[in-house]
């Protein structure tokens, strides 16, 4: 089963920390947020991943293509036929990782359509954003998912104001979802999504198309879509502030969603 990553926007809120990386190449200790997601996933069995890429893609492509020779030593030889010797990989990670170009301007709706053709035969599949962090046991949200049999389940999480805000049903059929209200209650989208294929036929074919407006809309209107509930550890990295807190629980090894270690 593939986990599909958006991480093609512009991230203007966090240009603070630095002007030359896209928001998913920051740094959380040694390694990008980018990582720190895919290792998440990767912990709970799940290695195949699709990374929508946009600005500066060419940043997380060279940062994956280099990873086996800037994670161990090395023997090169110039001259001749020049060869690369990798000696002793001590690797943990066993990913497979397709790099799908989805254009510099595009919408998150777009993004999520142009991978359709790279999701094969599975019938589902995780879609996440590449600048969160939480602690979701990502098999139970699976296991909610299959249970329920609709089209799209999302983590409701207990956020910041400063998000949209869901509301459902008792049994977690979302009846509206408000993306970024001026004031806000209860819960938000949290970003770690299931899909089922049927997805993308909510999804127009347009760089301009919102996944979060008019595909959530219409899913709502069908009642094919679900809330998972997680009152645990979540956090975007949308600002220096948070970039620094994140930094900071890691440095100092209290980082709830760094389950490998």
């Amino acid at each position: 089963m593939k986990v599909v990553i958006l991480a093609g926007g512009f991230g203007t809120r966090i240009r603070d920390v630095s002007e030359d990386l896209p928001k998913p190449m920051i740094m959380i200790g040694d390694k990008p947020i980018i990582w720190h997601i895919m290792k998440y996933y990767s912990s709970y069995g799940f290695d195949d991943f699709i990374i929508c890429l946009g600005y500066k893609g060419e940043k997380i492509r060279n940062y994956f293509l280099n990873y086996d020779t800037n994670n161990s030593d090395i023997t090169l030889k110039i001259g001749g036929t020049s060869e690369i010797v990798i000696h002793e990989k001590n690797l943990k990670e066993n990913w497979s990782i397709t790099f799908a170009e989805t254009g510099l301007h595009s919408m998150t709706g777009f993004r999520i359509k142009a991978i359709q053709k790279y999701i094969g035969d599975d019938e589902n599949f995780f879609l996440t954003y590449g600048d969160g962090l939480s602690d979701v046991p990502i098999d139970e949200l699976l296991s909610f998912h299959l249970n329920h049999k609709r089209t799209l389940t999302l983590t409701g999480v207990r956020p910041p104001g400063r998000f949209g805000e869901i509301v459902c049903t008792e049994d977690g059929v979302i009846s509206e979802f408000n993306e970024k209200p001026q004031s806000t209650s209860g819960r938000i989208n949290g970003g770690f999504f299931v899909c089922k294929t049927d997805v993308f036929r909510y999804i127009e074919n347009d760089p301009n198309e919102v996944f979060e407006k008019f595909p959530m809309k219409r899913l709502v209107e069908a009642g094919e879509l679900i809330q998972f509930n997680h009152d645990g550890f979540w956090q975007p990295m949308d600002t220096y502030r948070e970039f620094l807190l994140l930094n900071e629980m890691y440095d100092n090894s209290i980082a709830p969603w760094t389950n490998w270690i």
